[in-house]
C-alpha cells in the first residue's frame, strides 16, 4: 500500500542533518544555529540532491515561531526590563533606527523600492535573543550588570519587532506590496482597526488569561500526570496563538508571546518552562531548518559586495552605534563593549520579519537570501567578537587618552554623599548586590536596625535606593575604588549577594587587603561553586535563594547584638 510520507520525510531529514551539522558547529565553537541553517540549505530547492517539502516545512516553521515566541514571553520579566529601562529603551530604539536607516540607504543604492529597503533594514536591526543568551551563559555573565543591560536591550528590540509584525500586514498596501488589494480601506481606518483588535486581544489576555491560565495549570497539576501538564502548556501556547490569529486577526507570534507572558504569572511558570523546553527546542530547530531552505547559495557568488555590506552593517554599524550610546550614558568601556558585541548578530526575528516581507511582496527573495547569509556569517563570528572584548579594551586603554578619560569619568552615584551619617561609615555591613537575594537581606537588616551600604552595578537601582533613603554606591565591587567608597576599611562585614565566582575572588582579595579582619559572607549559584569557594576558604558560603537569603541574614544576626531600647535609629 502506497503512503504519502512527505511530512515524516521532511521531519526525519531535517532533524537528522541538523543534528550532524549542529554537532560539527558546536565542536568548532560555533553556535549550533549555524548548523541548523546549513541543514535547511542542503535539503532546500536551491541545492542538488534531496529536496524536502517546502510547504510542509513552512507550516512546521510556523509552529516553531509560536513556540519560540512562547518561550520569549515565558521568560519576559517586566521588572528586569524596568531595572535597566533608562539605557535599554532609548538605546534599543535609537540603535534600531540607525541600523534600519543604514539598510534602507544600502537598498536604495541597489535600486530597491523604499518599502523593500525598510523591511530589509528592520531585518538587520534586531539581534537574536537565542544567540545572546547562549553567549552570555557560556561566559558566566548572564546575571551580571552587563548581561542584564544586554538582555534588556534585546527585550526592547523583541517588543518592537512584535509591534512591526502586527502592523506589517495591514500596512502592506500603503507600503506598495505585491499583495496590496486595490480599493482597500483608508490607511487610518486600517491602522485603527488593527490596533483595536490588538488592544482587545491584549486586554482579554491580561484580564481573563492571567486568571484562567494559573487556574488551568493548577487543576492539571492536581492530577499528578506529567504528560497532561506538558500537554496543557503546549496546547495553551499553540491554541492561544491560533485563536488570536482567527478571532483578532493578529499574528501567531503575538498570540504565543502573550500566552507565555500570562503563564509566567502562575506559580507553575518554572515547571511550565522546563516541561515545554524539549518540544520548544525541537520545533525551533525545524524553524531554522525551514528558514535555511529559503536561502539561495548563488547569491554568495553573484552579489558578494552586497553581502559584505550586510555583514558590515550587522557587525560594525550596529556595534559602533551601541558602543557610542552606552558610553554617552556614562557606563564603563567594558559595559559598552559587551553590549556592542551582543548586538553584532541577527537571528530569529530577522528571519520572521524577512519571511513575512517576502510573503507580502514587500521584500524581494534576494533580500531574504542576503539576510540569511548575513546571519550565518554574523552568528559564526559572534563568539570571536565576544572573545575580543577584553584584549580590545586593554589595547584601547593603552593607546587612547580619550578612552582612559571615558573609563575614569566620575559617576554621580559612585561616591557617598557628604551628608552620610557616621553609623554607615564604620562597623556597617557592605552589601554587594541588590537583586532578589540582596533585597531580602536588606529587609532583614532594616528590621534589626543594622546599618549597611549597598554596592550595586545598576546605576538606576542606586538612584532609586537613594530616593528611598538607603545608602548606596554605584559600580563594580570587584574594583577597589567602589569598596573604598563603601568604607570597607572600617566595615564589620562584607556580604556578597551576587553569584559571580570571578568577581567574588577579586572582591574578597580587595576587602581583605583594605580590612584584614573583616568577616565575609558569600553566595553561589551552584553546589559546585559552593564546594570550590569553601575549599578556597574565601568566607562563609551559602547556596540557594530563599533559603540562601534566610541563612545569610541569620548568620549576620548572630554577629550583631540586638539594639538596646535606648538606642536610636
Amino acid at each position: 500500500m502506497e503512503h504519502n510520507v512527505s511530512l515524516i520525510t521532511t521531519i526525519a531529514t531535517g532533524f537528522g542533518i541538523a543534528l550532524i551539522l549542529g554537532f560539527i558547529a558546536e565542536r568548532l565553537k560555533i553556535p549550533a544555529l549555524v548548523g541548523y541553517l546549513l541543514a535547511g540549505i542542503l535539503i532546500g530547492p536551491s541545492t542538488p540532491g534531496f529536496v524536502a517539502d517546502v510547504h510542509i516545512a513552512s507550516q512546521l516553521s510556523e509552529i516553531g515561531v509560536m513556540l519560540l515566541m512562547f518561550g520569549v514571553g515565558l521568560h519576559f520579566s517586566l521588572n528586569d526590563l524596568l531595572s535597566v529601562r533608562r539605557i535599554a529603551v532609548p538605546g534599543a530604539v535609537v540603535q534600531m533606527g540607525l541600523a534600519t536607516a543604514l539598510g534602507m540607504l544600502m537598498a536604495w543604492g541597489w535600486g530597491w523600492h523604499w518599502s523593500a529597503g525598510l523591511i530589509f533594514g528592520l531585518s538587520l536591526s534586531c539581534a537574536s535573543t537565542v544567540v545572546l543568551l547562549k553567549a552570555l551563559e557560556v561566559r558566566g555573565i548572564l546575571e551580571s550588570m552587563n548581561g542584564r543591560i544586554a538582555v534588556g536591550w534585546l527585550v526592547v528590540e523583541d517588543l518592537a519587532c512584535v509591534l512591526v509584525l502586527v502592523l506589517m500586514p495591514p500596512l502592506a498596501g500603503a507600503l506598495d506590496g505585491a499583495a496590496a488589494i486595490q480599493g482597500a480601506a483608508p490607511l487610518w481606518k486600517t491602522i485603527g482597526l488593527t490596533l483595536l483588535q490588538v488592544g482587545a486581544f491584549i486586554a482579554l489576555m491580561l484580564v481573563v488569561g492571567k486568571r484562567a491560565m494559573p487556574w488551568l495549570l493548577w487543576q492539571v497539576s492536581r492530577t499528578g500526570s506529567r504528560e497532561l501538564f506538558t500537554l496543557a502548556v503546549i496546547a495553551a501556547a499553540i491554541g492561544i496563538a491560533y485563536g488570536a490569529a482567527q478571532l483578532f486577526n493578529v499574528s501567531f507570534a503575538l498570540g504565543a508571546f502573550f500566552a507565555g507572558m500570562v503563564m509566567r504569572e502562575s506559580e507553575f511558570s518554572h515547571r511550565a518552562a522546563a516541561e515545554s523546553l524539549p518540544l520548544r527546542d525541537a520545533f525551533s530547530v525545524l524553524f531554522f531548518v525551514s528558514v535555511g531552505m529559503l536561502f539561495e547559495p548563488a547569491i554568495l557568488v553573484e552579489q558578494p559586495l552586497q553581502l559584505l555590506g550586510v555583514i558590515a552593517i550587522v557587525i560594525l554599524g550596529k556595534s559602533l552605534a551601541a558602543l557610542a550610546l552606552v558610553l554617552a550614558y556614562r557606563y564603563p568601556l567594558n559595559t559598552a563593549l559587551t553590549v556592542a558585541a551582543s548586538l553584532a548578530q541577527i537571528g530569529e526575528f530577522s528571519f520572521i520579519l524577512g519571511g513575512l516581507g517576502v510573503s507580502l511582496g514587500l521584500l524581494p527573495k534576494e533580500g531574504m537570501s542576503l539576510v540569511l547569509a548575513g546571519a550565518l556569517f554574523a552568528i559564526a563570528l559572534n563568539p570571536f567578537v565576544f572573545a575580543a572584548i577584553e584584549p580590545l579594551r586593554r589595547w584601547v586603554l593603552e593607546r587612547s587618552e580619550l578612552a582612559r578619560r571615558l573609563e575614569q569619568r566620575q559617576d554621580p552615584y559612585a561616591e557617598l554623599p557628604v551628608s552620610t551619617a557616621p553609623r554607615y561609615l564604620g562597623g556597617q555591613v557592605v552589601l554587594v548586590g541588590y537583586g532578589r537575594v540582596g533585597r531580602r537581606i536588606a529587609k532583614t537588616l532594616d528590621a534589626r536596625g543594622i546599618p549597611y551600604v549597598v554596592a550595586e552595578q545598576n546605576r538606576e537601582a542606586v538612584e532609586d535606593l537613594r530616593r528611598q533613603g538607603i545608602v548606596a554606591v554605584s559600580g563594580n565591587a570587584a574594583e577597589p575604588g567602589v569598596l573604598i567608597q563603601a568604607h570597607i576599611a572600617h566595615a564589620a562585614m562584607l556580604v556578597v549577594a551576587t553569584p559571580d565566582p570571578l568577581s567574588v575572588r577579586q572582591m574578597v582579595e580587595c576587602a581583605r587587603t583594605l580590612n584584614p579582619g573583616i568577616e565575609i559572607v558569600l553566595r553561589t549559584h551552584s553546589e559546585e561553586e559552593s564546594k570550590m569557594l569553601r575549599g578556597e576558604r574565601l568566607g562563609t558560603v551559602f547556596f540557594g535563594e530563599e533559603e540562601l537569603a534566610k541563612g545569610m541574614a541569620t548568620h549576620i544576626m548572630e554577629r550583631f547584638p540586638p539594639p538596646s531600647p535606648a538606642q536610636g535609629a
